[in-house]
């Protein structure tokens, strides 16, 4: 299987991110065109197109924008949701850093798609170099007419407004988003009514990921079978794919839907010299763990999914065989913790709980039957959190016990962990450890 530089065609240019550089690549010739149609015809390219969001839950994005309820002489709005922060999720943050013309193209076109004449870019507040990189190119594009009044003479006004939050994970769940872009304390809203209806400001609203609204512009420009042509049956189409840890070449692979870690891991060098794969995540820290049986595996929704994980924001986190798995879910189990927005029990109180047995686990201070107990909470908390950042906590630590179960028991049993945390780290370091009687609270270091 073969790269498909579609959304990185340009990032080995010299200042990609400049404009110019985008418009000699073809940039924005997707908007001249889309001017030109209807807007309900945009609509049903992108639903013949097969791009499904590709923020992580692959809900059709033609079919979302088509949710929206018929103009009333009210505003319509469409918010980007560039609030990336999950561990191990990186391609959205270098896409708007490399060339943020690709989204801001798209927001214009969708934006004419839907109707909505004042589209929001919500950005993590800590990335700063993104945020004002991408207030340098909406300058840009209003300067040579891509957004502003009467954009290419087409009596189609846009305005773009990019927002940065105040750096809560919880804000990359899109009702979330909606509130703390409206000023409040960012936590997910009751749903419905759903934002295609009541969204930002109680109007009817679109929130796509970044890497959707970017994936427009060559869809419009190129045709919906072009785009249809590459992926899986299911899932077609190309995407970002983020390899990190213990790979030669890490970084941003962009192929077609359907391409597996194996055919991955050929492109980018393979596992670090002399150790091999023991396990990884398909779609980022919030997903199920796989392990090298699933090195196969087509990396499309429906086969992830079958598999028993999810494809979420393909961000593949590869962990060789020095890394201890009870060690790197605690971490993980540390950030949801941590980034719980306290607005439901199971979530607010479990993943507290959570946290204190693995830190317990890992110091080697663990008890027979912590592992029910971890499950038990696990349990408590699936499918009974307000929003999805309770299943997510979950996933890692159900899945490596289901995989991993020896591994958690001799943790137990031996007193302490049997791995050495510096043989893991790719450069010297001193590591710091759990000190015991955690269930403080205390201790948490190496982070």
């Amino acid at each position: 299987m073969t790269l498909t530089p579609v959304l990185t065609d340009t990032w080995d240019k010299d200042r990609s991110w400049r404009l110019a550089t985008y418009e000699r690549a073809g940039g924005y010739g997707g908007l001249k065109k889309a001017l030109r149609m209807e807007p309900a015809e945009i609509v049903q390219a992108v639903k013949d197109s097969g791009l499904r969001g590709r923020g992580g839950a692959g809900f059709p994005t033609g079919m979302k924008w088509g949710f929206l309820p018929p103009p009333d002489g009210g505003p319509r709005y469409l918010v980007v949701n560039a609030d990336e922060s999950e561990p191990g999720t990186c391609k959205d943050i270098p896409l708007m850093l490399a060339s943020p013309q690709h989204l801001i193209e798209g927001v214009a076109i969708t934006s004419f798609a839907i109707g909505c004449d004042h589209a929001f870019i919500y950005v993590r507040g800590e990335v700063l170099h993104v945020y004002r990189r991408l207030l340098s190119a909406v300058e840009e594009a209003y300067r040579a007419g891509y957004l502003g009044k009467n954009i290419q003479g087409s009596g189609f006004d846009l305005d773009v407004t990019v927002h940065a939050g105040a750096g809560a994970y919880i804000c990359g769940e899109e009702t979330a988003l909606l509130d703390s872009l409206e000023g409040l304390r960012g936590q997910p809203r009751l749903k419905p009514p759903f934002p295609a209806v009541a969204g930002l400001y109680a109007r009817p609203t679109v929130v796509n990921n970044v890497e959707s609204i970017a994936s427009v512009p060559a869809i419009v420009a190129n045709g919906a079978d072009w785009f249809a042509s590459m992926g899986t049956e299911k899932s077609q189409g190309h995407g970002l794919f983020s390899l990190s840890g213990h790979v030669t070449r890490p970084g941003q692979y962009e192929a077609p839907l359907g391409i597996t870690l194996r055919e991955l891991l050929d492109l980018s060098g393979g596992i670090r010299a002399g150790h091999e794969l023991k396990f990884w995540t398909p779609g980022g820290s919030s997903t199920p763990i796989f392990t090298q049986e699933h090195l196969d595996t087509p990396l499309d929704y429906e086969s992830v999914g079958a598999a028993g994980s999810m494809l979420g924001t393909r961000a593949l986190q590869i962990f060789d065989e020095t890394v201890c798995v009870v060690r790197a879910v605690s971490r993980w189990t540390d950030f949801y913790a941590h980034e719980s927005c306290g607005k439901c029990t199971p979530c607010r109180e479990g993943t507290y709980w959570l946290k204190q047995v693995l830190h317990r686990i890992e110091a080697g201070e663990g008890a027979e039957g912590d592992l029910e107990l971890l499950l038990d909470l696990c349990d408590n908390i699936l499918g009974k959190a307000f929003c999805a950042l309770g299943d997510g906590a979950v996933s890692p630590i159900t899945s490596s016990i289901e995989h991993f179960r020896d591994e958690y028991q001799a943790h137990i049993d031996g007193h302490g962990c049997p791995f050495d945390p510096s043989a893991s780290a790719l450069f010297p370091y001193t590591p710091k450890t759990r000190t015991p009687g955690a269930l403080t609270g205390a201790g948490a270091g190496g982070h």
